[in-house]
């Protein structure tokens, strides 16, 4: 089983606070990434870890088909959230994880496909599967159950990074299909609205 984990924990404190709940074409961030989990097919369970600002949140946000996990932590970084996701899809049964970023509106369902669809790499073996852009890892993450142990014991903000170091890691390009912009700044926001929404699909370029 592969759970799906949406990170969605954090203050928001370079935006302003509240990015989650921030507008962006006429919804929510967050509901742009719960979205394209919704839509994309091969995961079994799917999860959003929240943290700061989470009953307004739960409130706001179109959650459905989504459990909420609460991440009593969050100020400790992204590794509390990753902890917090993990224990929850580890509790569930889940042998994987599919991880995406709650303030990445334009990483969608054909990159959440495409890194499914590659799991294990080429020959099988590959325990970590990774969106590239132009060359650099980015998200979607699929992390094997065997990564588990190592992701529980993260601390601070550094997230997933010594992980993957130690990982049998596959890169999947997705420049194609996604672009993998943070909503760090108010003006990220701004930038990313008129492009396409992340559960649409993209055009193909010719």
């Amino acid at each position: 089983m592969i759970a799906g984990v949406v990170l969605a924990a954090g203050e928001g404190r370079r935006f302003g606070g509240g990015k989650q709940l921030a507008s962006l074409d006429g919804r929510p961030l967050l509901e742009h990434a719960l979205a394209a989990a919704a839509a994309a097919s091969g995961l079994d369970l799917r999860l959003v870890v929240l943290g700061a600002n989470a009953e307004q949140i739960i409130n706001a946000v179109d959650l459905s088909g989504h459990e909420v996990v609460l991440c009593m932590g969050w100020r400790e970084g992204l590794a509390a959230s990753l902890r917090a996701g993990v224990t929850a899809a580890q509790s569930a049964g889940a042998d994987a994880i599919l991880i995406t970023l709650g303030d990445q509106p334009r990483v969608g369902a054909e990159a959440i496909a495409r890194v499914l669809a590659a799991r294990g790499g080429p020959d099988g073996t590959s325990n970590a599967i990774r969106a590239s852009y132009s060359g650099v890892p980015g998200h979607p993450t699929l992390l094997e159950g065997e990564l588990f142990d190592d992701l529980l014991e993260l601390s601070g903000d550094e997230g997933a990074r010594s992980v993957f170091k130690s990982a049998n890691t596959y890169f999947v390009p997705c420049d194609d299909v996604a672009v993998p912009t943070d909503v760090d700044v108010v003006g990220d926001l701004t930038a990313l609205s008129g492009s396409p929404p992340a559960d649409e699909p993209r055009k193909e370029k010719r």
